[in-house]
Parts: C-alpha cells; structure tokens; sequence
C-alpha cells in the first residue's frame, strides 16, 4: 500500500481561519453539494499539493479567500502533512512546499508552523518515495528521445477524472488531452502494471545513454572534419610536387598531418626526387579512377541502406499487425477447461460444458504459438538489423567526405597542371609548386584548429551490440501483453454488470491508442468513442479505472490508492440543470449502479482503495447516502469556503 488521503485542509488570509475536510480511508467518501460550493476545488487543491507544476485551482471564492492549501497524507505507520501556498502577486505558482512528516493522526498544525522550504522538484521526488515509486528505474518515453524516471505526477493519471474527463470518449485518462501527455502514460503504463524489470530497465537506459554518446561524437567528428583544412587541397599540392620533382610520392593516402609534414619538408628543401625522369603515372588520371570507385561504392552503399530501411519497415508493420492478432487471439483465456472432464472446454459465464470449443481451442492455440514464435524471430532480427543500417549510414558518410577530398584533390591538381603548362622550365615550375605550397601552409596556420575529438566509435558500438544482445530476451512486451489480456477481462465483467453497450464482446485496453475497445463479431473492433451514449463513456472509464486500482493493490503498483472523481452523475442531468439534483425512472437505477460497482470494488479490496467523489446529485439509496461525507448546499450555508471568511458581496465561486 502507498499512500490515501486523511483530509484536505485550507487557511483563510486572516490569523486563525483554517477549515479541513476530512475523509475515511479505505472507503467511498461522496461530498455533494450545490454548484459553486468548492466541490471540485477539492480535486484540483489535491493535484496542486502533489507537486503540480502549475496553479490547476479554478478563479472564484477558493482563489480569493484561502492563502495555503494542505492535505494530509496517509500510509501504515507513517503521516505526511503537505501544504503549499497560493501564488503571490503576479506569479503564476508557488514554488516551494513544505513537507511535514507526522505522528498518524495528528491534526493540521497551526499555519505559523509550516515552512515552506522544499523546492517543487524535491518535493516531487519525496513524495514519490512516500508513494513507492523507485526513482531509480527510467523508461524510454514513447515517440520521444529520452527516457523518463516515473514520479508521483505521473501516477496520478490513474487517480483522477476530472469533470471533463470523467465520461469524455476521447480521453481515458487524467490530462490525456495534454501535449506530449499521451506517449509519457504510453512510456509509464508498463513500470506502473508491474511489467518492467528494473535490471532491464537499468539496461534499456543505458543503451540509450550510449547510443546518444555515438550520436553525439559522430556529429563531434563531422563539425571537426567541417572546421579542419581541405585535405583535398594538401594532397593535390603533394601530387604536383612529384610532377615537379620536388620529391617521390608514396604509395598510399597519406593522413592530414602527415601530408602537412611531407609539404613543410618541400618548402624547407629537405626533400628532392633527384633528377628528372620520364614517368608513366598521370596524378590527374589516378585522382579520377579513385573518384569513380567512390562513386560505385556511394551507391552501393546507399542501395544497401534502403534495402536495411525497408526491412526493418516491413518488420515494424508485421510485428504491430501480429501483436494486435495476438492480443485478440489471447481471449482463449476465457474459455476454462475441466480437466476432471477429459479437457472440455467450459463457458466462461455458466461454466456449462463447451466440447464444440475444443478443436477451435486448438486451432486458436496453435496460431497463438506460432505468432509469438513470429514476433520472437522480429525481435531478435531487428537489433541486427539496426546495427548493420548504422554501420552502413556512417560508411556512407566517410563516403561522402572522400569524394569531398577528392573533388578538391581534382581541381587543384587541374589548376596546378594549368599552371605549369606555362612555365617554360623544370625549375621554373618547382618555385611555382613551392610558392603554392607556401600560401597553403600559411593558410592552414591561420585557420583555427579545432581541439582533437578521440574516434572511440568502435568501442561505443561493440558496448550497443553487447546490450542489444542482453535485451534481445527480454520479456518485457510479454509481460505487458498478459497482464493487459488479464485486465481486459475484468474490465468486462464490470462493464457486464453495468449493462454497457458490447460488453458481450471481448473487451481490451489499448494502452497504444489508450482506449478502450470491443471486438465484436459483426462490426469488427469498436473504439470508446464510436460507442455512442455518455452511459456507456461513463461506465467504461469507471469499469476501467476500477480494474486498474485492482490491479494495483494485488501487485503492489507504485500508485496512490485513491481514485478522486468530479460528478458522475453529470451523465444524467441536462447542461443547463439548475434544479433539485434528484433523478427518477431509468436514470436513477443507472447512476446506482455506477456507485455500486465503486462500492463493492472497494469492499472487496477491504480498504486498500478509498475513492474520493464530488457531486451535485444527492441520492436516498444506501449505496450512495451512506458514504456522505459532507453535504454544501445553500440552505444550510455549507461550502469549502467558510461563509464568515467572505468579505465581499456574492460573486463567482
């Protein structure tokens, strides 16, 4: 168990004003009350104390009246007192928390107590500890380069459903509708549900790490070889200095410095090919010939690379296609066998005896196994794969540079022979190739040197082969692709009792497109927002986050064991409501049967769950009036905000 919610608690702008709310653990707590009474600040004052970056408490009375929100938070044998200031003037959020472990069950201290002293990202990282969260575990972030250390923020996404999110079609979870939100839940899903290893997460950070290292010394060496002199220009300088006899030219390239150093000793006379002789080899000619094998090996290469990128496509489009099969093929699970009755298959609902299943249990298990045996072969090709593309990207770049040098090989060495065509002598020509050299030489002295970037790149790509090899096995996605076929069918028995729409169907949570969807026999896959009826929007995203909260409490997820929900019961009422918040009729038994569902979710987790719900409607029913906290209504002056805290005339709250 991490941590639930023992109060909320607000101190007015005078000495002496505080007003706490408190809440049962392990139980549902409903507070209702009239519109414009402080009911949903209750979910936001908690988001805000939970190290939220920004100020999510709504403009009105709350705003005005309270300087300090607070909430007091509750784990066996331990009690941590949270509180955080409103903004001052002109500042968008406060920035420091203070963050006052107690003895359990002690009450909201005096305001001159608290300290606010603990910067926002520290706090953030203590709460996380007090929830569980292992800071030490970084996942990749989906579609993004980078990882990310999961943290209290970012489990509240499956705590809380706010009023427009609570039964909107297109988003399942808590600030979904945010930028860049959707792929961080995609990246946090799997560490939450308990299918990450945090070795191989270890691991999986790390080859990150290393292939951002070979990234970043590629583009280090690409900036130096930029800023460095043409090595084209030295070499083709070397060239005309053994047309002008001015020394024996090796076989081989010679590398930059060295063909400096061949160039210096020109210039200083230590070097002379001796008399002039009659040679065959024409550097012009030999310049061209290497020029056209880098041509043939440039396009070979990028041939190769295409080849590769295609590969690794048709494997991506595969594995993702068979992943999906796989996932719908996984309902075999809910067929049960009687092995006292020679293995027949039982209905998942009456449990009555199913013998027609048998040879399609077969069937379905085979085309199971030989799927995953697919998916098991891509994921092992894909690595390689990778690594011989990178191999092959960064032999074209060295391709590329060479047909660089050699361009610049070629037309000094044209302009030189167009040069001593001219002169009408032997030594004429050698001083014409020692004052060209002369100028290069004082040219490249010139130039700012760029400081020597070591080529370790061999050694950062045996260490990425080494971990792509360590990972190869990793069953991670297997894990995730079981544990979601488990939740799936929880989600659907909720759903069942709830009565919503295709809930006869197969029903699955795809954490990719993070919906929900149902398989039906006749219209294919239905995703939550083609379902139509805010009914069944409602029932999904409770069956769904119920089910989540399950899961939690007997894994041991890393999550605050608390679901917070802002009115329900809004499904049920026109927009412009302002009336008795009474229901009748169809609409009634509807709505109780969503906080019955809550109800006997949190009785059988016998106190590992608390759910906090705002409301506007107020129901007779047991199941709802029983777990009524607090009521703030108008006629009896009850709100979050004391009636004797305010000042002005009545406005906006």
């Amino acid at each position: 168990m991490t941590f639930q919610i023992n109060a909320v608690t607000v101190y007015g702008k005078h000495p002496g004003q505080v007003r706490t709310v408190p809440f049962h653990t392990g139980a549902l707590n409903i507070v209702t009350g009239d519109s414009r009474r402080g009911k949903s600040a209750l979910l936001t004052i908690i988001d805000y104390c939970l190290a939220s970056s920004d100020y999510p408490v709504k403009a009105g009375k709350v705003r005005t009246y309270v300087s300090t929100y607070a909430i007091t938070l509750s784990a066996p044998g331990r009690q941590l007192f949270v509180a955080r200031q409103a903004p001052a003037a002109k500042k968008n959020v406060s920035t420091v928390l203070c963050l006052l472990p107690q003895a359990p069950g002690s009450p909201a201290p005096p305001i001159e107590e608290l300290a606010f002293s603990t910067p926002l990202e520290a706090a953030k990282d203590i709460l996380s500890d007090f929830c569980g969260i292992d800071r030490t575990v970084q996942v990749p972030a989906v579609a993004r380069a980078q990882t990310i250390a999961p943290s209290i923020r970012h489990a509240l996404y499956f705590c809380v459903q706010a009023q427009n999110e609570i039964a909107n079609p297109d988003l399942l979870f808590h600030s979904q509708g945010e930028e860049w939100r959707p792929n961080i839940i995609r990246g946090v899903v799997p560490y939450f549900l308990g299918a990450v290893d945090p070795e191989q997460a270890a691991l999986r950070h790390r080859l990150q790490l290393l292939r951002r290292e070979l990234s970043e010394l590629e583009a280090k060496l690409t900036v130096s070889r930029a800023l460095g002199p043409a090595a084209g220009q030295a070499l083709a300088l070397l060239a005309e200095a053994a047309e002008a006899n001015l020394l024996v030219r090796g076989d081989g390239e010679p590398s930059f410095e060295d063909a400096l150093h061949l160039l210096a000793s020109v210039l200083s006379g230590e070097l002379s090919a001796g008399p002039p002789s009659e040679r065959d080899d024409d550097p012009l000619a030999q310049a061209m010939a290497r020029r056209s094998e880098l041509r043939r090996a440039h396009g070979a290469t990028r041939m190769r690379i295409a080849d590769l990128k295609r590969a690794l496509e048709e494997n991506s489009d595969f594995a993702g296609q068979a992943g999906e099969q796989r996932s719908r093929l996984a309902s075999l699970g809910l067929l049960r066998v009687n092995w006292q009755a020679a293995q027949v298959a039982q209905c998942p609902v009456c449990e009555s005896p199913v013998t027609s299943a048998t040879a399609t249990m077969a069937a379905i298990t085979r085309d199971l196994e030989q799927l995953s045996g697919d998916l098991q072969v891509i994921s092992s090709d894909t690595p390689a794969l990778q690594s011989q593309l990178a191999r092959h990207e960064e032999h074209l770049q060295a391709l590329r540079s060479a047909l660089a040098r050699n361009q610049d090989e070629i037309n000094e060495i044209s302009a030189g022979l167009r040069a001593l065509q001219q002169e009408p002598d032997q030594a004429q020509r050698a001083a014409h190739v020692r004052g060209r050299i002369s100028l290069y030489l004082d040219t490249v002295a010139q130039q700012p040197r760029t400081e020597r970037v070591e080529d370790n790149r061999d050694q950062l790509r045996q260490q990425i082969a080494g971990l792509e090899a360590q990972l190869s096995d990793d069953t991670q996605d297997d894990r995730l692709t079981s544990y979601l076929s488990l939740i799936s069918q929880r989600i659907r028995d909720k759903a069942q009792s709830l009565a919503l729409d295709h809930s006869k169907s197969p029903i699955r949570l795809d954490v990719n497109k993070l919906t929900i969807i149902a398989d039906t026999p006749d219209e294919g896959p239905i995703r939550l927002p083609d379902m139509g009826s805010a009914e069944n929007h409602l029932g999904y995203h409770i069956a769904t986050l119920l089910t989540l909260h399950e899961w939690f409490s007997e894994h041991s997820g890393p999550v605050p064991r608390v679901l917070m929900l802002d009115q329900p019961s809004q499904v049920y009422f026109p927009p412009d409501h302002t009336g008795d918040p009474t229901l009748q009729g169809n609409d009634l038994t509807q709505l109780l049967d969503v906080y019955r569902v809550i109800d006997d979710t949190v009785r059988s987790l016998d106190g590992a769950l608390q759910v906090i719900v705002v409301e506007h409607a107020d129901l007779a029913d047991p199941v709802f009036h029983d777990h009524v906290v607090d009521r703030w209504r108008h006629s009896n002056g009850q709100a979050l905000v004391p009636e004797e805290w305010i000042t002005e005339p009545d406005g906006d709250s």
